[in-house]
């Protein structure tokens, strides 16, 4: 019987962790982690771009749907759009999905909820006159709102990315349930194939979750310092 804690079985099995199988197998661990919320936090900008301009669209036939739409992916679990998305997917292009690709999905679909928030948010928080003054010089309501008010409405939300990107490392530990082989899902068959250090192994992927998400946390408060001292200029 175990006494103490042993750490060793993190050290054994470090490759395993950070990169999966990867050269012999596919990729996992920590790298596939940060590679699903990359893929996912840069398909989720569109998405919430496109979203967050379509809330503030001045015709209420596209704002109205578009933000009952946002509010109903706003209301449901990310683990039901993940298993929306795994039966989904197959179903519409007719032939079987990559896991890898049907978490991708869910987490652009669900995101791109939050970040259209924050890019309505980020447009409202614009002063009127500015938009004003872009109509004023000859510019179509359109050419405003992508040369003028975006430009500074963007600059204004970059903190709020970084933060939206913390929340996304933290959301694909849901990939396990459909069998990708992410960080936590690593951690969930070394921990069945050795099954003695529970402790130590899972006390070693929330140090991991932990220390990116507030390198992040950390990068966030620094922008949002950074820009604060600008505007104050």
């Amino acid at each position: 019987m175990q006494t103490g804690l042993d750490f060793s079985v993190i050290w054994n099995n470090m490759a395993h962790f950070m990169i999966g199988r990867y050269p012999s197998g596919p990729i996992g661990g920590l790298m596939l982690t940060l590679y699903l919320a990359l893929i996912g936090l840069v398909l989720s900008f569109v998405g919430g771009l496109v979203l967050g301009l379509l809330c503030v669209s001045h015709n209420r036939f596209i704002r109205y749907p578009t933000l009952a739409v946002v509010n109903v992916i706003r209301g449901i679990p990310l683990l039901m759009v993940i298993f929306w998305m795994y039966f989904l997917l197959p179903a519409l292009i007719g032939r079987p999905t990559p896991e890898n690709w049907t978490i991708i999905m869910a987490l652009t679909v669900f995101t791109s909820a939050y970040m259209s928030q924050i890019v309505q948010a980020g447009i409202e928080g614009i002063p009127r006159g500015q938009t004003e003054a872009a109509l004023s010089t000859g510019l179509r309501p359109f050419q405003a709102m992508v040369h003028v008010i975006l430009p500074q409405a963007l600059r204004n939300m970059i903190p709020s990315f970084v933060n939206q990107f913390v929340s996304m490392i933290k959301d694909t530990s849901l990939a396990f349930i459909v069998g990708v082989s992410e960080l936590t899902h690593v951690a969930t068959q070394v921990n069945n194939r050795t099954m003695v250090y529970p402790t130590e192994i899972f006390i070693f992927i929330a140090a991991v979750y932990f220390i990116i998400c507030f390198a992040f946390t950390t990068l966030s408060r620094w922008l949002e310092q950074r820009l604060a001292w600008r505007r104050a200029i």
